[in-house]
């Protein structure tokens, strides 16, 4: 009888959850295409939201599908839209909340793919999470604020380049896939979307988390000279700095947005000797 009740319960929208659900067939198809999802491939979706993206990645491959959504009331919803489907298991869990080794035994520590439609508030601490970890991801592909996704595509020079380019440039090729107008969303958001993908292939060659350190370092004061930040960062005099600066081959008077990931690198193999 509970059951019934709740399986006819009106759901209504979360504003707080930042829920915005797609209803369009084919751009959710175009998504989990855009995603390289074969017809072998395990998946991690985080967002299930009710289900119909959850349904076309179903629809694709035979691998293992877990569907992570952090709102337990859309069980019903998604229990009477993805019931068929054996190769799916749905968590009603806060992914940044799972412990990373969990998440790896639901693929038995096997590779697999991560598609997501979520909050803008908290992708980029998710993509970040995913990223740092050590699991065996083969890509993350992710509805984004139109802007953030711009940021991490960003040209060298250009006022939209920041950390997060070079940042992300550690862990793989950041490439957007399509534009989405918020119209496609429901209810609609106050901004257009971009679908995301990042082909992971993290550099082994190099420290990430002394690099990246060195990369948010050098972007905190972003209208400062490199040598600026760096004596901030790193509690440098001017000439300790400059002298890094010269040793790095970069000029004295260049800005952190002037640095190629490549830069980085060498700047940061300078400091740390």
């Amino acid at each position: 009888m509970n059951n019934k009740n709740n399986e006819n319960k009106k759901f209504y929208f979360k504003h707080s959850l930042g829920q915005n659900f797609l209803k369009d067939t084919d751009l959710l198809r175009g998504i989990v295409c855009d995603a390289g999802v074969s017809e072998n491939d395990n998946v991690l979706e985080i967002g299930a939201g009710a289900g119909a993206l959850t349904k076309e990645i179903c629809n694709t491959t035979k691998g293992k599908v877990v569907a992570v959504e952090l709102d337990s009331t859309l069980a019903p919803i998604l229990n009477k839209n993805l019931g068929e489907y054996k190769n799916l298991k749905i968590v009603f869990e806060d992914i940044l909340k799972v412990d990373t080794k969990d998440i790896g035994s639901w693929f038995h520590n096997e590779p697999f793919r991560v598609v997501a439609n979520l909050p803008y508030y908290i992708t980029t601490p998710i993509i970040f999470y995913l990223l740092e970890s050590t699991l065996d991801i083969k890509s993350i592909t992710i509805m984004i604020q139109q802007e953030v996704a711009d940021r991490i595509v960003a040209k060298l020079g250009t006022k939209d380049y920041g950390a997060i380019t070079p940042i992300l440039q550690l862990y793989g090729t950041s490439t957007i896939t399509r534009s989405v107008n918020k119209k496609m969303f429901m209810p609609v958001p106050k901004v257009d979307s971009k679908v995301l993908n990042i082909d992971i292939h993290k550099r082994t060659d190099v420290d990430i988390t002394k690099i990246s350190k060195c990369i948010k370092l050098c972007f905190a004061m972003r209208r400062k000279t490199l040598v600026n930040n760096l004596m901030q960062g790193y509690s440098l005099t001017r000439e300790q700095a400059e002298t890094i600066c010269k040793n790095s081959g970069l000029n004295i008077q260049t800005r952190a947005e002037r640095l190629s990931l490549d830069d980085f690198i060498k700047l940061n193999k300078v400091l740390n000797q």
